[in-house]
C-alpha cells in the first residue's frame, strides 16, 4: 500500500486516542492489517530485480506519495507529538526497507524482513488497488474531522 493510506489511518488512530501508549503501537499495527486489504503500489521487488535499481517512474511516485504523507501529517498534527509518531510508527515497517531499494543495502535481515512484507501483501489492479487506499484516506479524514 502506498504510504498516504497508513499514514492518514495512523492519524486518525491518533486522533481518536490520544494517549500515546495506546495510539502509537495501535498505528503501527495498523500497517499490517493495511497491506492485506487489496491494494496496488509500485513493485519494488520486481524492479530492483529485473533492472538493478527503482525506475525513475517509481521514484517519482514514491516522492509524490511522501509529499502527501507529510503535508497530511503535518497539516493535521501541527505540531502534536503523539500525531507525529503515529504517523511515523504507521509506515515505520515501508521506511526499514528503505535502504535495501535505495541504497542496494542487502543484508540477511533486510531481506527477511522484505520477504516476511512482501507475503502479507494482497495486490490488485490499479483501478481497484488505488480504489480501495482512497477509501482508507477518506475514511480516516473522516475520523480526523
Amino acid at each position: 500500500m502506498l504510504e498516504t493510506p497508513h499514514v492518514a489511518l495512523g492519524v486518525a488512530i491518533a486522533v481518536a486516542i490520544p494517549n500515546p501508549l495506546i495510539s502509537i503501537p495501535l498505528a503501527f499495527a495498523s500497517h499490517f492489517i493495511l497491506d492485506k486489504v487489496p491494494h496496488w503500489n509500485p513493485h519494488l521487488n520486481t524492479e530492483t530485480k529485473k533492472y538493478g535499481y527503482l525506475t525513475n517512474k517509481t521514484l517519482l511516485i514514491i516522492g509524490l506519495d511522501l509529499a502527501c504523507a507529510a503535508v497530511l501529517t503535518i497539516f493535521v498534527s501541527r505540531g502534536n507529538v503523539n500525531i507525529l509518531l503515529a504517523s511515523f510508527a504507521s509506515i515505520l515497517p515501508d521506511i526499514v526497507e528503505g535502504p535495501y531499494f535505495l541504497f542496494g543495502w542487502k543484508n540477511e535481515v533486510l531481506q527477511k524482513w522484505i520477504s516476511f512484507q512482501k507475503s502479507i501483501q494482497s495486490e490488485a489492479n490499479l483501478f481497484w488497488g488505488l480504489l480501495t487506499q482512497v477509501l482508507v484516506i477518506l475514511g480516516a479524514l473522516y475520523i480526523i474531522t
